[in-house]
């Protein structure tokens, strides 16, 4: 009795290990996902595989000055150089002190086309799930914001938390959130004019009565039509380019709605590219680019008297730091015997790793640029010293609260459309706590602070801006 009750243990076992070995079988063979593991403070991430070009041990960094604390330096690889981040450092991991060149875990990763340095405590194994068994992020899966979680995977008996790195990086909206937005579609019904069946026979009196009816109920139509455009514009703008109207921008949104009114058969818009040639005008002048010698006067004029010792400038949404660098030329020419010092903030990691290392083109450098710029090496221009030194680079969002020491002037063009209404008021209340009593206040073209609010409003030749009444 023992021995078959041992063979019927020994027979159920066998079956077990068998069915685990062909569910094994079935799982590889719709493997449709592979990741690159890894740990951090002894926990296991992983990335997508398709976005790991390669892994490296290293530590020959060369470091940058006014970089964030988790920019270790960038590193030449192969001739090009790219950006390192130590990914504990910025998920505020405590990292035990680092000797220098000490050899580190490296993955070299690929955001639109950039490539970055991530340094980890351990680079794993790659493993290959299916992808319908990631799970969505919880907070309670990491000791990291969420938003930086693509989700949760298990695997053989590891539970992962997969990282999205594109949000890490702050890659651009992508085209999968336009997918996930409304597409509303939005039919114009014509007026119809309605008049008299037999205008021989109607009295000239009652038929010009009549005509003058219709012709309001036309205009009252056509109103309306133009009211319900208009929202829609409103909608979409907010769908296809997070775009928020508000009383921040509203008079130039509607300028624009019957510009583009005039312009086309069809006001509505229906697709991306249709927001993006509604948007084309809003844009400040030089924005996303090195400024005009015109346009650094205008500005140059537009600020005011400081005999302060120290300068402080906010730059929140500074970019790629063509704004942030212009400005400090022109802040130093502007106040040549002050201490100038610009917070330059940005979300996306990209832009704030990049900007410190920034070259101008020749054709700047000999324009209104020429001495704050000096030559390299190389042939390239760069910033002098003393111009890199005003700038402090950081990555930040500017709804959250910040140290900040309060400021003289917060030069925030064409920012405060992108953000959210409650986000907008929000943003403006702290430019207002942040503001010294002298300060100013300079938002893009299409942007306002004075309907119904406090501040005070100011035109020097093209440019406005507004401070503390």
């Amino acid at each position: 009795m023992e021995n078959e009750y041992t063979n019927a243990t020994q027979l159920t076992d066998d079956l077990t290990m068998m069915q685990q070995e062909a569910d094994d079988k079935e799982n590889v063979s719709v493997v449709d996902y592979k990741m690159v593991t890894f740990s951090l403070a002894g926990k296991d991430y992983a990335i997508d595989i398709m976005q790991v070009k390669e892994i490296a041990k290293t530590g020959r960094f060369t470091y940058v000055p006014n970089t964030l604390p988790f920019v270790l330096g960038v590193y030449n690889l192969r001739g090009e150089i790219i950006p390192i981040i130590d990914l504990r450092l910025f998920f505020n991991i405590d990292v035990p002190p680092r000797q220098d060149n000490a050899v580190e875990n490296m993955l070299i990763v690929s955001v639109e086309d950039q490539l970055f340095g991530v340094v980890v405590d351990a680079i794993d194994k790659v493993v290959g799930i299916q992808k319908s068994t990631i799970q969505p992020p919880h907070p309670l899966f990491g000791d990291i914001n969420i938003k930086y979680i693509y989700g949760v995977v298990e695997s053989q008996s590891h539970l992962y938390i997969l990282l999205d790195i594109e949000r890490i990086f702050n890659s651009r909206i992508s085209s999968k959130d336009n997918e996930n937005g409304m597409n509303n579609v939005y039919v114009n019904t014509s007026v119809r004019e309605i008049m008299p069946d037999n205008q021989a026979q109607t009295p000239a009196r009652g038929l010009a009565a009549k005509a003058a009816q219709a012709n309001a109920n036309a205009n009252a139509a056509s109103q309306k039509d133009n009211s319900q455009d208009y929202k829609f514009v409103v909608d979409e703008l907010k769908n296809l380019k997070k775009f928020f109207v508000s009383d921040l921008n509203e008079n130039w949104v509607k300028s624009r709605f019957e510009e583009w009114s005039k312009e086309r058969k069809e006001s509505q818009l229906q697709t991306e590219k249709d927001a993006d040639d509604f948007l084309s005008k809003f844009w400040s002048p030089c924005n996303g680019q090195w400024w005009t010698k015109q346009y650094a006067d205008e500005v140059y004029k537009l600020l005011p008297d400081n005999s302060a010792k120290q300068i402080v400038v906010w730059n929140p949404g500074c970019g790629k730091g063509y704004e942030s660098f212009s400005l400090a030329c022109l802040l130093k020419k502007r106040y040549p015997d002050s201490k100038i010092r610009i917070y330059a903030h940005d979300m996306d990691l990209l832009n704030v790793s990049n900007a410190p290392l920034i070259s101008i083109p020749e054709t700047y450098a000999n324009d209104w640029y020429a001495p704050f710029v000096t030559k390299k090496v190389n042939g390239e221009y760069t910033f002098t010293q003393e111009i890199k030194d005003i700038i402090m680079f950081e990555y930040h969002d500017c709804t959250h609260s910040n140290s900040l020491p309060m400021v003289d002037i917060v030069f925030a063009r064409d920012l405060l459309s992108f953000l959210s209404v409650e986000a907008q008021n929000m943003v403006v209340g702290d430019f207002d706590e942040k503001l010294k009593g002298n300060g100013i206040i300079i938002l893009g073209q299409g942007e306002s602070l004075g309907k119904g609010s406090n501040w005070g409003e100011k035109t020097v030749g093209s440019l406005t801006y507004f401070n503390k009444q």
